[in-house]
């Protein structure tokens, strides 16, 4: 599997007057799932970019430093097989259906096809993926026919199929309802358990910190903080960097301000049940 190494970074676009990626160091391990935080314009799309290889490949402009996939520079990775290795699912879904093809099943199938994979073998990764994400009632309708949370899972679905070692989620669940959020965010976890490299870009903080093992904040084109999730999500100050924090973690810092001490900063409601259990059984206070 995959490790990206990111050195010394720097990025600004042909038609900019400034630079929008910064001095940008980074290590993303091989099989981890790592959450591009912070407000919107901070770079993390950018970022995206330039690990797909769209930045030289197809946005020039002038970047500066290494950004290494398996120790070779994205820029020195010929384009067809960096899009094999590193997979990526758009905010839009409707960019990324291709408009040639009839039925959600062949468009799942459409990025195989293009490989030159063995009909047999195209026929049963497509229904896998289908049933994994449970989009079996809409295989035979016409992708352009859509919602667009119904278009957000078949892009997921075409990507997911293709079995590349990082994917890279540019807010994928802004199409969706807080159902299909949950949904999305089961799959992407699927993935990370099969061991691939998840590199995912959203705003909603709760999810982030159910899932992801690492939380990387961006502001300005900088990285502001980065280190674990549990790490990174208790610190009042991530706040000055522009992300919020979850309920449950801003919960145990008002109680602190009142002198109530828990035995750690909880991220989670899970992790928060247990710590105010904790704290009640010190405080002999009975639930």
């Amino acid at each position: 599997m995959s490790g990206i190494e990111i050195r010394n970074l720097s990025y600004q676009y042909p038609t900019g007057s400034e630079k929008v990626l910064y001095d940008l160091n980074l290590t993303i391990e091989s099989g981890k799932f790592y959450a591009l935080a912070g407000v919107n314009g901070g770079g993390k799309t950018t970022l995206c970019n330039v690990i797909r290889g769209f930045i030289p490949h197809f946005f020039k402009g002038e970047r500066t430093g290494e950004v290494r996939i398996d120790g070779k520079d994205v820029q020195d990775w010929d384009p067809s097989d960096l899009a094999q290795k590193v997979g990526f699912v758009f905010q839009n879904p409707f960019t990324q259906i291709s408009g040639v093809k009839e039925t959600v099943f062949d468009e799942i199938a459409f990025g195989l096809e293009n490989l030159g994979v063995e009909v047999d073998v195209i026929r049963q990764k497509v229904q896998d993926i289908i049933q994994l994400l449970g989009i079996e009632y809409i295989q035979h309708k016409n992708p352009n026919e859509l919602s667009g949370g119904q278009k957000q899972r078949v892009a997921l679905a075409s990507i997911i199929v293709m079995e590349p070692d990082i994917l890279i989620f540019d807010e994928p669940t802004s199409q969706l309802d807080p159902q299909g959020t949950e949904e999305i965010f089961r799959v992407i976890d699927i993935m990370k358990k099969k061991g691939k490299t998840i590199i995912l870009v959203e705003h909603k903080i709760e999810l982030i910190a159910e899932y992801a093992d690492y939380v990387i904040v961006l502001q300005g084109g900088q990285i502001k903080k980065q280190g674990r999730t549990e790490e990174v999500l208790a610190e009042e100050a991530t706040q000055d960097c522009g992300l919020g924090l979850t309920q449950y973690t801003l919960l145990d810092l008002a109680m602190r301000k009142q002198h109530m001490h828990t035995e750690r900063i909880p991220i989670t409601e899970g992790d928060s049940v247990q710590v105010m259990r904790q704290w009640m059984e010190v405080q002999g206070v009975k639930p």
